[in-house]
């Protein structure tokens, strides 16, 4: 038997990583605290329950989440092998019955020869051991104590304040125009100009549009500071002339004027392809968030690749923490799994379960640590969250995050169909390469 190692926290990411290393022949000590103590979001003692949507995102490869899937599929899942198992009809996406699901991946993990589950909740990392933190979003409060001891308190977010991004060549760049946000810098920014129709049109239709209602655990979001934009606007007219789409000091070299109103985009990758809506954190519903914000005159036909929200969600500024590895930079002992690392989605957080438990194998049987290629979704990914600069928000797997082609493909589905499969060629000689096949 090889060296014993920790998983903590029995959700996607944790069961991905005990499930690898168990396969590798390690032995593993599973820890979940349900049902000794619950979360505010789980209702059964199963692990991997799915407290959300019972779809695991898209199937088809020239999406994100399908292209991730695919890319998990070469290295083995039991997240999509529990997934074959339960599913149900959704169409394009990988539906299942979430209680078949959990009660799968329940039984594979408990019946495992090398894996120990323990039901107990950890209050400290333990920091001589190989130990993969896969707690998820809603960690208890002592263990959250000591990770913010480990990482640094200023790099422990508590809440989501997510706002949308957008696919750059989705936007009317004849809309508005590049410059510095507020005479600070370069043209870094694009300014969608609103006209005082266009804005009051808008304001009128924020009022209007449906709200998320918060679960009971996430009341305490709203905070000075960082406000839904739909709650700012309820101060009255003007607010957000005040706020996020204040046009002081900027002037519309079309014009030579100060337009009514702007709504700034910031470039999210060093490649320009997203672009996110600077201060526009939301909790407005999915589908109105895309009524609303396409009556911005350059947002009209805009492709939205991941859309506002704010809502209790505890994970690490992975970019100033964690290596691609997934471990820790100051602790390489210590890996980070899941949704704790910034990352969303239930494909996401399996798929970064999956690379710790390989290279917290590999770092104990002293070989060197690895990640997939840039080109794949996965490597893709991963590098984003623990290399972007800057402040990071949770992303999900999508193509704006993957290199663009060497020779320009201006039909859009044929340019998706070309990089899954520079991703899928990629994924499958890296695997041959460590030996992962």
């Amino acid at each position: 038997m090889r060296e014993r190692i920790v998983v903590i926290g029995g959700g996607l990411a944790g069961s991905e990583a005990a499930w690898r290393l168990a396969s590798s022949g390690f032995k593993v000590v599973l820890y979940e605290m349900r049902p000794a103590k619950m979360t505010p979001a789980h209702r059964t003692d199963r692990l991997a329950e799915l407290v959300c949507s019972n779809t695991l995102g898209n199937v088809e490869i020239t999406t994100g989440a399908g292209l991730l899937k695919a890319e998990m599929s070469m290295i083995g899942s039991i997240t999509l092998e529990a997934a074959k198992e339960s599913r149900v009809p959704a169409g394009s996406a990988l539906g299942v019955d979430r209680n078949l699901f959990a009660d799968y991946i329940t039984r594979k993990i408990e019946d495992h020869p090398n894996i120990e589950v323990r039901r107990e909740e950890v209050k400290r990392v333990p920091e001589d051991e190989i130990v993969i933190v896969a707690t998820g979003p809603l960690t208890s409060d002592d263990l959250t104590q000591h990770i913010k001891e480990l990482v640094g308190y200023d790099t422990l977010y508590f809440y989501d304040a997510i706002s949308p991004i957008v696919e750059a060549e989705s936007v009317d760049f004849s809309k508005g125009f590049w410059g510095s946000r507020y005479g600070k810098g370069g043209d870094d920014y694009f300014n969608c100009v609103l006209t005082e129709e266009e804005y009051r049109r808008f304001y009128e239709e924020l009022l209007k549009a449906e709200k998320v209602q918060p679960k009971d655990f996430e009341k305490a979001v709203h905070f000075e500071g960082c406000l839904p934009i739909e709650e700012m606007a309820q101060r009255g007219y003007q607010t957000l002339l005040f706020g996020p789409m204040k046009p002081v000091g900027l002037v519309d070299p079309r014009t030579g004027k100060q337009p009514f109103a702007v709504v700034q985009l910031r470039k999210e990758n060093r490649e320009g392809t997203l672009l996110s809506l600077v201060g526009f954190q939301t909790k407005l519903t999915y589908p109105e968030q895309k009524r609303v914000f396409r009556l911005i005159p350059a947002l009209r036909n805009a492709v939205f690749v991941r859309l506002g929200s704010m809502h209790r969600n505890t994970f690490i500024q992975s970019n100033r923490v964690l290596t691609p590895f997934l471990n820790m930079r100051k602790r390489e002992n210590i890996f980070f799994a899941g949704q704790i690392t910034g990352v969303e989605g239930y494909v996401a957080s399996a798929a970064t379960g999956i690379l710790a438990g390989i290279n917290a194998g590999r770092l104990a049987e002293g070989k060197p640590l690895t990640v997939p290629p840039p080109e794949t979704m996965m490597g893709a990914l991963v590098r984003y969250i623990t290399t972007k600069e800057g402040e990071l928000q949770p992303m999900n797997p999508v193509f704006g995050l993957l290199p663009p082609l060497e020779k320009k493909v201006r039909d859009k589905k044929k340019r998706k169909e070309l990089m899954a499969e520079r991703a899928l060629n990629r994924m499958r000689e890296w695997t041959e390469e460590n030996g992962l096949a």
